[in-house]
């Protein structure tokens, strides 16, 4: 069985850096990237290939980024994992359009952008796989446990994820009859440095305009309890990069499972996603009397 050849973006820090550091032990191969791929020398010296690779960046140049990226090792992408993205933190009235359309740009249009270079990359490696055996060219995404639960003061973020993970739905079903798999990763609070204001290698990005009357109440509570909880999350980047593999080679934990379109990981996303099937069902049960009178009589 060929080798897996994995494109990753964002490996500065955090999951995109685990999950290269957990292929190449496994003796895969990796092509790692970052906006600044200078800052890549650990993973170089653990054997991955670095490159220069913005994911907001033109169609043109992320499509010639992707075929010099397949040709590094022999013309093959077996896993693309975008892991790219930031936090917004503020009020939905206190984040200017910018700084709207900035977070979206890279956490939801950028998968859009790299998808449309990759993928005629992973269909090739699909065609090229008549067996569809173990390694299945995969396009990997990025939710969160903020996919299936929006808070005060992150609501920009809660919906960047939460249309990943729609997207990531669809975007399965498109993919899934040229043999190319695709898994929305859904982690919840895990032990890296994404919390953090942004500075160095902090990854929180707080809106410049702050308003008066959000610094006391559900806002404030949520900017709280992320400075209270950074650098204390549940969650273990390392284990978590682990089972990320193991999944999307069918190895390990895996071992005889498709790979799901939906990959919730942690304890606290378990219990988040328990709890808003309960709210959703209790919708349904207080609402649909009411809903089911906007139909036409003839449509059931």
């Amino acid at each position: 069985m060929a080798t897996p050849v994995w494109f990753i973006t964002g490996t500065t820090s955090g999951f995109g850096k685990q999950i290269a550091v957990e292929a190449l032990g496994r003796g895969h191969k990796v092509i790692a990237t970052a906006r600044n791929s200078t800052k890549l020398a650990e993973l170089k010296s653990k054997g991955a290939h670095v490159m220069d690779f913005d994911v907001t960046a033109d169609e043109p140049t992320l499509a010639a980024k992707l075929d010099e990226a397949a040709a590094v090792y022999g013309g093959r992408l077996t896993h693309v994992v975008n892991t790219a993205g930031y936090i917004l933190a503020g009020a939905v009235e206190e984040a200017s359009q910018q700084e709207v359309y900035d977070e979206f740009n890279t956490n939801v249009f950028g998968i859009c952008n790299v998808l449309r270079a990759a993928a005629p990359h992973l269909r090739s490696a699909a065609a090229g796989d008549v067996t569809r055996q173990q390694h299945q060219p995969t396009y990997v995404t990025f939710g969160s446990v903020g996919s299936y639960h929006s808070s005060p003061g992150i609501a920009h973020y809660c919906s960047t994820k939460a249309t990943v993970s729609s997207l990531s739905e669809g975007l399965a079903g498109e993919m899934k009859p040229f043999g190319v798999a695709v898994c929305c990763v859904e982690p919840g609070y895990t032990r890296t440095e994404f919390l953090q204001k942004v500075g160095g290698k902090e990854r929180r990005v707080v809106a410049r305009r702050e308003l008066d009357l959000y610094k006391t109440g559900p806002v404030q509570q949520t900017k709280d309890a992320m400075e209270a909880v950074s650098g204390k999350q549940p969650g273990d980047v390392e284990k978590m990069a682990r089972v990320i593999v193991d999944v999307l080679t069918k190895e390990g934990v895996a071992k005889g499972r498709e790979i799901p379109v939906r990959l919730p990981l942690g304890s606290d996303t378990i219990e988040t996603v328990r709890k808003t099937a309960v709210d959703y069902m209790t919708l349904v049960e207080e609402w649909e009397d009411v809903a089911r009178l906007t139909d036409y009589e003839s449509s059931f």
